[in-house]
């Protein structure tokens, strides 16, 4: 296990190095600095007094070489400053991923065991009208984009209902202001565990030595929690970890939405004031959650299957 491990990590440090790499040769494009020039300086910059703005600041040095004072920058926890705040990215980045993470705790604590009780309810009588009442349903909500549930909820509970406020604010978070994207984002995400959580549990159900426990006289509620349940559950652990990127980088449609400023939102707001520094740092933030998730899905898998934790 432990060299599966460590070759897990040589691997994802590269694939870390290979998309920090292409990340900073994209948002070092020459028409990007131009406008980062233009936006620091002034909008009726000459080419001129741009060029000597860019020499000044330090982006006619080598490529390389500001990759590679970046990239250890970047190991030492130094992320520049950001132009779009006017504070230093290690104040901007670490708040926002605040919020974002009290959103995402709360998502996957609403959508993770309602998924899987949806998914084994129908996996454990697979044609029934049951699994097809709730098949139908999950298939709704993953078919249904988070800015469509979203408006939808606002119209009712806010517009309608008056019960919540519908928008959020970074340091004003409860109850009335944070239901709604908490539910956005768990519908959004639970129908698509449910279907492989019943898929699974529908394969194990017909496995032979279910069959045999039936004929042992086992009843049913100890075949499926004993015998049928942890198997069920290997292929939907693999997906609920994939969800902590997505809750990471796609919050940014929910976030936008309801304007709760945390990582996604973040994001956004780089992205268009062209803040190069803090696009970068969200870049990194966000390879090394997914590299992360990645290695404790691979390492809960082998847990999880023997098979693979013989190979």
């Amino acid at each position: 296990m432990l060299g599966f491990i460590l070759r897990r990590l040589g691997v994802m440090l590269a694939t870390m190095i290979a998309l920090t790499f292409i990340v900073f040769s994209l948002v070092n494009l020459e028409p990007n600095l131009r406008k980062l020039a233009l936006e620091q300086g002034n909008i009726r910059m000459s080419d001129e007094a741009i060029e000597n703005w860019l020499e000044k600041n330090g982006y006619r040095r080598p490529f390389l070489l500001r990759y590679g004072e970046w990239l250890g920058n970047s190991l030492t926890g130094e992320f520049g400053r950001s132009t779009r705040f006017r504070r230093p990215v290690n104040d901007v980045l670490p708040e926002r991923l605040g919020y974002t993470g009290i959103l995402a705790f709360w998502v996957m604590a609403t959508m993770v065991p309602g998924a899987l009780i949806i998914g084994v309810l129908a996996g454990m009588r697979e044609g029934s009208k049951t699994d097809r009442s709730l098949s139908i349903f999950s298939i709704i909500t993953t078919a249904t984009p988070e800015y469509v549930s979203g408006i939808i909820f606002t119209v009712i509970f806010a517009t309608w209902l008056g019960w919540f406020k519908g928008v959020a604010k970074a340091g004003d978070i409860d109850f009335w202001n944070f239901t709604l994207p908490v539910m956005t984002m768990a519908l959004y995400g639970m129908g698509y565990i449910a279907r492989m959580t019943r898929a699974s549990m529908a394969e194990v159900m017909t496995s032979q030595y279910i069959r045999t426990a039936r004929l042992k006289g086992l009843s049913f509620p100890v075949i499926v929690l004993r015998h049928a349940l942890r198997n069920a559950l290997i292929a939907p652990f693999t997906v609920i970890m994939l969800q902590f990127p997505w809750l990471l980088t796609g919050v940014v449609i929910v976030e936008k939405l309801f304007n709760y400023k945390g990582f996604g939102w973040v994001l956004v707001e780089a992205a268009d004031n062209n803040d190069i520094d803090l696009l970068l740092a969200c870049s990194l933030v966000s390879v090394a959650v997914v590299i992360i998730t990645q290695l404790i899905s691979d390492v809960g898998y082998a847990f999880l299957n023997p098979r693979i934790r013989v190979q």
